[in-house]
């Protein structure tokens, strides 16, 4: 196995083992440990308690070694962080706060995209609900997904606010996981596909209000959803 492609592998394990609690906060790793139980080098055991620190996730303590660390440590919207808590126990918990989170921030989003976006993000918009519709009614749901995800991280990316923007990737993850995970519907609630058209009708016509709107019905829609 290459060396990247076995340094991914390792951490995916070790980042899936943590998030599920199988390695508790507290326990202590070793580099030979790791290197034992994954067939890999202590240079790659390495650099995976590198990758991992810099999640959060572990530490290295003076006359203990590499220390995993709780949930209140871990960079949580690290997409990495996002994709294991989504394969792992803690699924439902994960998306519910994901979803809130979104609910907080995308309707905003929408709504300074409507004010601060480009002619050509207008457009795009436009052209993208149209996809949409079209390949949400056909079933096609990682064509549908790959176009839903692009509409929200240009409606995050243009927003004018930074710190929005920076949620693209948290929230591609989350969109992401409801599909590969099989907790979307054969094909999108007409809804949402509605309110999709909606949003980019609103942020091209420059009605933040209307934007706004929108989006709140789409994300209250996704919360619906995963109510138990």
């Amino acid at each position: 196995m290459p060396g990247p492609a076995l340094h991914e592998s390792v951490l995916d394990a070790l980042g899936l083992a943590i998030t599920s609690g199988d390695v508790p906060p507290g326990a202590p790793l070793t580099l030979d440990g790791i290197g034992s139980a994954h067939g890999v080098s202590r240079t790659v055991a390495r650099e995976v308690m590198r990758m991992l620190e810099g999640l959060g996730m572990v530490t290295s303590r003076r006359r203990v070694g590499i220390v995993v660390l709780g949930m209140d440590r871990w960079n949580v919207l690290d997409p990495r962080v996002i994709r294991w808590r989504l394969r792992g126990p803690g699924r439902d918990d994960q998306l519910r706060t994901l979803t809130e989170l979104r609910h907080a921030v995308e309707p905003l989003a929408a709504a300074g995209a409507a004010r601060h976006a480009t002619p050509q993000v207008r457009g795009e918009l436009l052209d993208l609900a149209v996809r949409m519709r079209r390949t949400g009614e056909a079933g096609a749901l990682e064509d549908f997904l790959d176009l839903d995800v692009r509409m929200h991280e240009l409606l995050l990316r243009s927003s004018g606010n930074e710190m929005f923007g920076a949620l693209a990737d948290v929230v591609a993850e989350v969109l992401a996981g409801r599909t590969h995970l099989g907790l979307m519907p054969p094909s999108p609630v007409p809804e949402a596909l509605a309110q999709h058209e909606a949003v980019a009708r609103a942020v091209a016509a420059g009605d933040d209000a209307a934007a706004e709107t929108a989006m709140s019905a789409i994300v209250g829609e996704v919360r619906r959803a995963l109510a138990p």
